[in-house]
Protein backbone atom coordinates (compact mmCIF):
# COMPACT_ATOMS: atom_id res chain seq x y z
CA UNK A 1 0.00 0.00 0.00
CA UNK A 2 2.81 2.35 0.89
CA UNK A 3 4.58 1.61 -2.39
CA UNK A 4 1.40 2.29 -4.35
CA UNK A 5 0.96 5.58 -2.51
CA UNK A 6 4.53 6.59 -3.38
CA UNK A 7 3.96 5.73 -7.04
CA UNK A 8 0.79 7.83 -7.08
CA UNK A 9 2.68 10.74 -5.53
CA UNK A 10 5.40 10.46 -8.16
CA UNK A 11 2.88 10.38 -10.99
CA UNK A 12 1.03 13.38 -9.53
CA UNK A 13 4.32 15.27 -9.22
CA UNK A 14 5.20 14.62 -12.86
CA UNK A 15 1.71 15.66 -13.97
CA UNK A 16 1.86 18.89 -11.96
CA UNK A 17 5.29 19.73 -13.35
CA UNK A 18 4.14 19.15 -16.92
CA UNK A 19 0.96 21.17 -16.36
CA UNK A 20 3.03 23.95 -14.83
CA UNK A 21 5.36 24.04 -17.84
CA UNK A 22 2.41 24.05 -20.25
CA UNK A 23 0.80 26.85 -18.23
CA UNK A 24 3.98 28.95 -18.31
CA UNK A 25 4.46 28.44 -22.06
CA UNK A 26 0.80 29.33 -22.68
CA UNK A 27 0.47 32.34 -20.39
CA UNK A 28 3.90 33.96 -20.70
CA UNK A 29 3.30 35.50 -24.18
CA UNK A 30 0.24 37.29 -22.78
CA UNK A 31 2.14 38.39 -19.69
CA UNK A 32 5.10 39.59 -21.78
CA UNK A 33 2.74 41.65 -23.94
CA UNK A 34 1.39 43.38 -20.84
CA UNK A 35 4.93 43.98 -19.54
CA UNK A 36 5.93 45.58 -22.86
CA UNK A 37 2.86 47.80 -22.84
CA UNK A 38 3.97 49.31 -19.51
CA UNK A 39 7.65 49.67 -20.44
CA UNK A 40 9.32 52.65 -22.07
CA UNK A 41 9.64 52.00 -25.80
CA UNK A 42 13.23 53.12 -26.27
CA UNK A 43 14.32 51.28 -23.15
CA UNK A 44 12.62 48.11 -24.41
CA UNK A 45 14.71 48.24 -27.60
CA UNK A 46 17.84 47.64 -25.48
CA UNK A 47 16.53 44.18 -24.57
CA UNK A 48 16.63 42.39 -21.24
CA UNK A 49 12.99 42.99 -20.27
CA UNK A 50 11.37 39.65 -19.42
CA UNK A 51 9.47 39.54 -16.12
CA UNK A 52 8.51 43.12 -15.26
CA UNK A 53 8.84 46.62 -16.74
CA UNK A 54 12.35 47.99 -16.29
CA UNK A 55 11.30 51.58 -16.94
CA UNK A 56 7.62 51.85 -16.07
CA UNK A 57 5.48 54.28 -18.04
CA UNK A 58 1.84 54.91 -18.92
CA UNK A 59 2.84 56.80 -22.04
CA UNK A 60 1.95 53.89 -24.32
CA UNK A 61 -1.62 53.84 -23.05
CA UNK A 62 -1.82 57.61 -23.19
CA UNK A 63 -0.67 57.57 -26.81
CA UNK A 64 -3.13 54.78 -27.61
CA UNK A 65 -6.08 56.61 -26.06
CA UNK A 66 -5.15 59.92 -27.66
CA UNK A 67 -4.89 58.37 -31.12
CA UNK A 68 -8.30 58.81 -32.75
CA UNK A 69 -7.81 55.90 -35.16
CA UNK A 70 -7.06 53.38 -32.41
CA UNK A 71 -9.87 54.69 -30.23
CA UNK A 72 -12.39 54.57 -33.07
CA UNK A 73 -11.30 51.06 -34.08
CA UNK A 74 -11.80 49.94 -30.47
CA UNK A 75 -15.33 51.38 -30.41
CA UNK A 76 -16.19 49.69 -33.73
CA UNK A 77 -14.99 46.34 -32.38
CA UNK A 78 -16.92 46.87 -29.16
CA UNK A 79 -20.11 47.76 -31.05
CA UNK A 80 -19.89 44.80 -33.43
CA UNK A 81 -19.19 42.45 -30.52
CA UNK A 82 -22.18 43.61 -28.48
CA UNK A 83 -24.65 43.81 -31.38
CA UNK A 84 -23.35 40.74 -33.21
CA UNK A 85 -23.32 38.56 -30.11
CA UNK A 86 -26.82 39.61 -29.07
CA UNK A 87 -28.26 38.97 -32.54
CA UNK A 88 -26.47 35.64 -32.96
CA UNK A 89 -27.62 34.38 -29.58
CA UNK A 90 -31.18 35.51 -30.25
CA UNK A 91 -31.62 34.20 -33.79
CA UNK A 92 -29.64 30.98 -33.28
CA UNK A 93 -31.67 30.20 -30.16
CA UNK A 94 -34.99 30.80 -31.91
CA UNK A 95 -33.99 28.75 -34.95
CA UNK A 96 -32.63 25.81 -32.96
CA UNK A 97 -35.67 25.81 -30.66
CA UNK A 98 -38.01 25.68 -33.65
CA UNK A 99 -36.08 22.75 -35.16
CA UNK A 100 -36.21 20.88 -31.84
CA UNK A 101 -40.02 20.73 -31.89
CA UNK A 102 -41.49 17.47 -33.14
CA UNK A 103 -44.56 19.10 -34.70
CA UNK A 104 -42.55 21.32 -37.08
CA UNK A 105 -43.38 20.68 -40.73
CA UNK A 106 -40.45 19.77 -43.02
CA UNK A 107 -38.22 19.43 -39.95
CA UNK A 108 -35.86 16.92 -41.61
CA UNK A 109 -35.45 19.14 -44.64
CA UNK A 110 -34.48 22.15 -42.53
CA UNK A 111 -32.00 20.09 -40.52
CA UNK A 112 -30.46 18.76 -43.73
CA UNK A 113 -29.91 22.32 -44.96
CA UNK A 114 -28.27 23.25 -41.66
CA UNK A 115 -25.91 20.26 -41.78
CA UNK A 116 -25.17 20.85 -45.45
CA UNK A 117 -24.06 24.44 -44.79
CA UNK A 118 -21.68 23.19 -42.10
CA UNK A 119 -19.66 21.22 -44.64
CA UNK A 120 -20.11 23.15 -47.90
CA UNK A 121 -20.00 26.83 -48.78
CA UNK A 122 -20.38 28.84 -51.96
CA UNK A 123 -16.89 30.29 -51.71
CA UNK A 124 -15.52 33.76 -51.18
CA UNK A 125 -16.50 35.30 -54.55
CA UNK A 126 -20.18 34.18 -54.51
CA UNK A 127 -20.41 35.34 -50.91
CA UNK A 128 -18.97 38.73 -51.89
CA UNK A 129 -21.51 39.03 -54.73
CA UNK A 130 -24.31 38.14 -52.33
CA UNK A 131 -23.22 40.81 -49.86
CA UNK A 132 -23.01 43.35 -52.67
CA UNK A 133 -26.52 42.53 -53.88
CA UNK A 134 -27.82 42.85 -50.34
CA UNK A 135 -26.16 46.26 -49.97
CA UNK A 136 -24.05 45.17 -47.01
CA UNK A 137 -20.62 46.00 -48.43
CA UNK A 138 -18.80 48.86 -46.73
CA UNK A 139 -21.34 49.06 -43.91
CA UNK A 140 -21.38 48.17 -40.22
CA UNK A 141 -24.05 45.50 -40.77
CA UNK A 142 -21.69 43.36 -42.83
CA UNK A 143 -20.15 42.43 -39.46
CA UNK A 144 -23.47 41.39 -37.96
CA UNK A 145 -26.07 40.09 -40.41
CA UNK A 146 -24.06 37.29 -42.14
CA UNK A 147 -23.30 35.65 -38.80
CA UNK A 148 -26.71 35.90 -37.12
CA UNK A 149 -27.19 32.11 -37.33
CA UNK A 150 -24.40 29.67 -36.49
CA UNK A 151 -25.01 26.23 -38.02
CA UNK A 152 -22.87 24.37 -35.48
CA UNK A 153 -24.66 25.91 -32.51
CA UNK A 154 -28.01 25.34 -34.20
CA UNK A 155 -27.33 21.61 -34.10
CA UNK A 156 -26.06 21.91 -30.52
CA UNK A 157 -29.15 23.89 -29.54
CA UNK A 158 -31.47 21.33 -31.12
CA UNK A 159 -30.04 18.62 -28.87
CA UNK A 160 -30.16 20.87 -25.82
CA UNK A 161 -33.74 22.08 -26.30
CA UNK A 162 -34.96 18.58 -27.16
CA UNK A 163 -33.78 17.43 -23.71
CA UNK A 164 -36.06 19.93 -21.93
CA UNK A 165 -39.09 18.09 -20.50
CA UNK A 166 -42.08 18.42 -22.79
CA UNK A 167 -44.32 18.76 -19.74
CA UNK A 168 -42.86 22.23 -18.99
CA UNK A 169 -43.70 23.46 -22.46
CA UNK A 170 -47.15 21.88 -22.47
CA UNK A 171 -47.96 23.43 -19.09
CA UNK A 172 -47.08 26.87 -20.39
CA UNK A 173 -49.23 26.36 -23.49
CA UNK A 174 -52.17 25.22 -21.37
CA UNK A 175 -51.86 28.50 -19.46
CA UNK A 176 -52.26 30.34 -22.78
CA UNK A 177 -48.62 31.11 -23.61
CA UNK A 178 -47.68 31.31 -27.28
CA UNK A 179 -44.48 29.94 -28.75
CA UNK A 180 -42.48 33.15 -28.36
CA UNK A 181 -43.54 33.44 -24.72
CA UNK A 182 -42.75 29.78 -24.11
CA UNK A 183 -39.27 30.39 -25.53
CA UNK A 184 -38.54 33.55 -23.54
CA UNK A 185 -40.25 32.65 -20.24
CA UNK A 186 -39.77 28.88 -20.00
CA UNK A 187 -37.08 27.56 -22.35
CA UNK A 188 -34.36 30.23 -22.28
CA UNK A 189 -34.25 30.64 -18.46
CA UNK A 190 -33.29 26.95 -18.12
CA UNK A 191 -30.85 27.12 -21.05
CA UNK A 192 -28.10 29.23 -19.47
CA UNK A 193 -25.28 26.74 -20.21
CA UNK A 194 -26.10 26.73 -23.92
CA UNK A 195 -26.64 30.50 -24.09
CA UNK A 196 -23.43 31.27 -22.18
CA UNK A 197 -21.36 28.98 -24.42
CA UNK A 198 -22.88 30.47 -27.56
CA UNK A 199 -22.41 34.02 -26.27
CA UNK A 200 -18.76 33.45 -25.33
CA UNK A 201 -17.80 31.85 -28.64
CA UNK A 202 -19.71 34.53 -30.56
CA UNK A 203 -18.14 37.39 -28.61
CA UNK A 204 -14.60 36.05 -29.03
CA UNK A 205 -15.17 35.47 -32.74
CA UNK A 206 -16.60 38.95 -33.28
CA UNK A 207 -13.90 40.66 -31.24
CA UNK A 208 -10.99 38.89 -32.98
CA UNK A 209 -12.38 38.94 -36.53
CA UNK A 210 -10.50 40.99 -39.11
CA UNK A 211 -11.00 39.16 -42.44
CA UNK A 212 -14.44 40.65 -43.04
CA UNK A 213 -13.03 44.10 -42.35
CA UNK A 214 -10.26 43.48 -44.89
CA UNK A 215 -12.46 42.01 -47.63
CA UNK A 216 -15.79 43.79 -47.35
CA UNK A 217 -15.08 47.25 -45.87
CA UNK A 218 -13.20 50.12 -47.53
CA UNK A 219 -14.18 52.91 -45.17
CA UNK A 220 -11.35 53.39 -42.65
CA UNK A 221 -13.92 54.55 -40.07
CA UNK A 222 -15.43 51.04 -40.04
CA UNK A 223 -12.18 49.12 -39.57
CA UNK A 224 -11.96 47.06 -36.40
CA UNK A 225 -9.27 46.94 -33.75
CA UNK A 226 -8.12 43.49 -34.85
CA UNK A 227 -7.76 44.66 -38.45
CA UNK A 228 -5.81 47.76 -37.44
CA UNK A 229 -3.48 45.66 -35.28
CA UNK A 230 -2.95 43.26 -38.18
CA UNK A 231 -2.08 46.07 -40.59
CA UNK A 232 0.27 47.76 -38.13
CA UNK A 233 2.04 44.52 -37.22
CA UNK A 234 2.56 43.73 -40.89
CA UNK A 235 4.26 47.03 -41.54
CA UNK A 236 7.98 47.17 -42.05
CA UNK A 237 9.46 47.04 -38.55
CA UNK A 238 12.68 48.75 -39.59
CA UNK A 239 10.77 51.68 -41.03
CA UNK A 240 8.65 51.92 -37.92
CA UNK A 241 11.70 51.94 -35.65
CA UNK A 242 13.37 54.60 -37.81
CA UNK A 243 10.30 56.78 -37.53
CA UNK A 244 10.25 56.23 -33.78
CA UNK A 245 13.91 57.20 -33.50
CA UNK A 246 13.26 60.31 -35.57
CA UNK A 247 10.72 61.45 -33.00
CA UNK A 248 13.29 61.71 -30.20
CA UNK A 249 13.47 65.45 -30.67
CA UNK A 250 9.80 65.58 -29.75
CA UNK A 251 10.45 63.65 -26.50
CA UNK A 252 8.38 60.71 -27.76
CA UNK A 253 9.71 57.54 -26.15
CA UNK A 254 7.03 55.19 -27.48
CA UNK A 255 7.86 52.86 -30.35
CA UNK A 256 5.68 51.05 -32.84
CA UNK A 257 6.09 47.77 -30.95
CA UNK A 258 5.07 49.16 -27.56
CA UNK A 259 1.97 50.74 -29.08
CA UNK A 260 1.16 47.39 -30.71
CA UNK A 261 1.64 45.66 -27.36
CA UNK A 262 -0.67 48.20 -25.74
CA UNK A 263 -3.33 47.58 -28.39
CA UNK A 264 -3.03 43.81 -27.85
CA UNK A 265 -3.29 44.24 -24.08
CA UNK A 266 -6.40 46.39 -24.48
CA UNK A 267 -7.90 43.86 -26.90
CA UNK A 268 -7.44 41.06 -24.37
CA UNK A 269 -9.09 42.96 -21.53
CA UNK A 270 -12.83 42.67 -22.46
CA UNK A 271 -12.76 38.88 -22.94
CA UNK A 272 -10.71 38.39 -19.77
CA UNK A 273 -13.30 40.41 -17.83
CA UNK A 274 -16.30 38.54 -19.22
CA UNK A 275 -15.01 34.95 -19.10
CA UNK A 276 -14.95 34.50 -15.27
CA UNK A 277 -18.66 35.27 -15.08
CA UNK A 278 -19.49 32.76 -17.84
CA UNK A 279 -17.01 30.03 -16.88
CA UNK A 280 -19.49 27.98 -14.80
CA UNK A 281 -22.05 27.86 -17.61
CA UNK A 282 -19.34 27.54 -20.26
CA UNK A 283 -18.05 24.26 -18.77
CA UNK A 284 -21.60 22.87 -18.63
CA UNK A 285 -22.32 24.02 -22.18
CA UNK A 286 -19.22 22.30 -23.55
CA UNK A 287 -20.62 19.00 -22.26
CA UNK A 288 -23.87 19.32 -24.23
CA UNK A 289 -24.33 16.15 -26.23
CA UNK A 290 -21.12 14.61 -24.86
CA UNK A 291 -22.92 12.06 -22.68
CA UNK A 292 -25.80 9.89 -23.81
CA UNK A 293 -27.98 8.25 -21.19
Amino acid sequence: MKRKFSEDMAVDLVVYILLGLVGIVTLYPFYYTIVCSFNDGLDLMKGGVYLWPRKFTLGNYKLFLEDGDWRHAFLVSLARTLVGTAMRVGFTSMFSYALSRNNLMFKKGYRFLVVFTMYFSGGLIPFYVLLRNLGLLNSFWVYVIPGMVDAFFVMTGINFFAAIPESMIEAAKIDGAREIKVLTRVVLPVSKPFLATLALFSAVGQWNSWLDSAYYVRDAKLHTLAYKMMTVINQNIATANTEAAGQLSQANTQTSFTVQATAMAVSMLPIMCVYPFLQKYFVQGMMIGAVKE
